[in-house]
């Protein structure tokens, strides 16, 4: 399929589509008439990557696992072991923005004297 009709079915922009291709997440072929022709399993391919993206996974994350996606589909154990490691990383994240969120509410009460009364 042509990158017009790609984009239309995923709702993804001819631009984002472009930026995946020099990422190398997708590939396309290129015609005689130097069009850019996508296999029909990039529409699997870009549901992942934005399920994957929607989960908080950077496209660099999403990188290192396609080459096992395509070779050997990614099992079970290692999807497992992706998610907790992602799992780990956001509980640290949400460690950290509540002793952000702390330290904030004390500077608020030391410099407003309504809040601190």
């Amino acid at each position: 399929m042509r990158i017009g009709e790609l984009a239309e079915q995923t709702g993804l922009s001819r631009d984002t589509l472009r930026f995946y291709e020099r990422r190398g997440l997708i590939k396309a072929l290129r015609r005689p008439n130097g069009y850019r022709h996508y296999p029909a399993e990039t529409l699997f391919l870009l549901g992942y990557i934005r399920t994957a993206t929607r989960l908080g996974f950077t496209l660099a994350e999403i990188e290192m696992e396609l080459p096992a996606l395509w070779r050997e589909g990614i099992t079970a154990a290692r999807v497992g072991e992706i998610l907790a490691n992602k799992i780990a990383v956001l509980d640290e994240r949400i460690a950290d923005l509540i002793g952000l969120r702390t330290e904030l509410t004390a500077f608020l009460a030391a410099a407003c004297p309504i809040v601190a009364a």
